[in-house]
């Protein structure tokens, strides 16, 4: 008898315990999630319009590329007019990057390769190679959009991007991509860690927060020229290896408008091959640590942890608190507010399914499994918050974000 008490007992602390934690975190969540129906829709492809001639310089920063480049040139090759140069940055590729450029470059007049100048010690590669695509770009373009490697433009993926940030007077626009996964292993756990950007930030698209809530997607980055004049380039964000989110959120400070929209009809991405390197390159940024004041840092931690990570680690307990003789009415109100959480998770996979491009997948359904993968998504961002970098794309850097000697 005594022990059936003590576990009784233990039961509902821990449930009095999960209801003080979880539910101011659920009063914010309903907050962000409730924006989703009335959340910009998807852009749609466009044409050109005669006043969008040669607006356009298209930097894409490359390091060792080869195995992803193609698809993002030939995707390029497609824009129209309006694109005025193509400027590749090259960072001293050793993989045959430069080559795949000047092959293309015979079919496509538009296509400049160049080299970057060596890496200074206070700046991070990518900045530096998107802040010398700009310093070089025609004076002539209006704006600058840069471009990952690794993103594959759909046809008027760039006409519908100038006209929807011109119609509404925006400074500085970024897209979520349609992402293409493949393995199993990338399939269960990718869609977690994007779910933790989804609970953070709310739906892409959705009305914009303050500035320090600002998200960014440097995939696909377009900016004004004046705007960037203004800030003095990339230099805002040398350091920061999320530099995306980082000159977005300065960009709003000094009172420009920045958006953050919904582009899977306009623009596709395959990012990583496999859940281990999933696991390493995209979660070791997912943090925005970069970006964010230590407030920021621990409250996204407490966040994510109680409304993505502990309701699938609390139900077991939960559940045997409830199959107790007569379960205490706080291991009932836990319970039900966890199982509506997952339910909740649950019914957001389905929403972010258009998200996905999953025609070369293998073992599909697993997507649909990718709820469970939650705990580990959020330890993820756990492991990334309380470490620096000291790599990235080949290249070493010390922990004050300098290139080590």
């Amino acid at each position: 008898m005594f022990l059936i008490d003590l576990s009784g007992w233990l039961s509902s602390a821990i449930a009095l315990l999960l209801l003080t934690l979880q539910l101011p975190a659920v009063m914010v969540l309903l907050s962000r999630l409730l924006k989703g129906p009335t959340r910009r829709p998807p852009l749609q492809p466009r044409p050109a319009t005669p006043e969008q001639r040669g607006a356009v310089s298209v930097v894409v920063p490359t390091l060792n590329e080869v195995a992803r480049l193609g698809p993002c040139l030939e995707g390029l090759s497609q824009q129209t007019e309006e694109v005025r140069e193509i400027l590749i940055v090259d960072s001293r590729s050793q993989d045959g990057t430069r080559d795949l450029v000047k092959a293309a470059q015979a079919q496509e007049s538009r296509l400049r390769l160049m080299t970057d100048e060596p890496l200074p010690p206070a700046w991070v590669g990518r900045p530096w190679a998107l802040h010398h695509g700009y310093l070089h770009s025609s004076a002539e373009s209006e704006w600058i959009l840069g471009l990952d490697a690794d993103t594959q433009p759909q046809p008027g993926l760039v006409p519908a991007l100038m006209a929807a940030a011109a119609a509404e007077n925006y400074d500085l626009v970024s897209l979520s991509p349609r992402f293409i996964l493949k393995s199993p292993g990338e399939i269960w756990l990718q869609p977690a860690l994007l779910m933790t950007l989804v609970y953070r930030f709310g739906p892409t698209g959705a009305s914009e927060s303050g500035a320090e809530r600002v998200m960014a997607n440097g995939q696909c980055f377009l900016c004004r020229r004046q705007l960037l004049d203004r800030l003095g380039g990339y230099a805002v964000a040398r350091l920061s290896f999320c530099d995306d989110v980082t000159l977005a959120r300065h960009a709003a400070q000094t009172g420009a408008k920045v958006g953050f929209w919904d582009g899977s009809r306009l623009l596709k991405v395959r990012m990583y091959e496999g859940l281990s390197e999933t696991w390493q390159e995209w979660g070791r940024s997912l943090d925005l640590k970069d970006a964010s004041s230590t407030g920021q840092i621990w409250g996204d931690l407490w966040f994510l942890t109680c409304v993505q990570a502990l309701p699938w680690l609390a139900l077991p307990i939960l559940l045997a608190g409830l199959a107790a003789d007569q379960p205490t009415l706080p291991v009932q109100l836990s319970l039900g507010l966890n199982v509506s959480l997952i339910a909740a998770r649950i019914a957001l996979q389905w929403a972010i399914l258009p998200s996905y491009d999953l025609s070369q997948a293998k073992r599909r359904w697993v997507f649909w499994l990718s709820p469970l993968a939650d705990p580990l998504a959020v330890w993820r961002i756990w492991l990334s918050s309380l470490r620096t970098p000291k790599s990235w794309r080949g290249r070493q850097y010390d922990l004050e974000g300098a290139v080590a000697e």
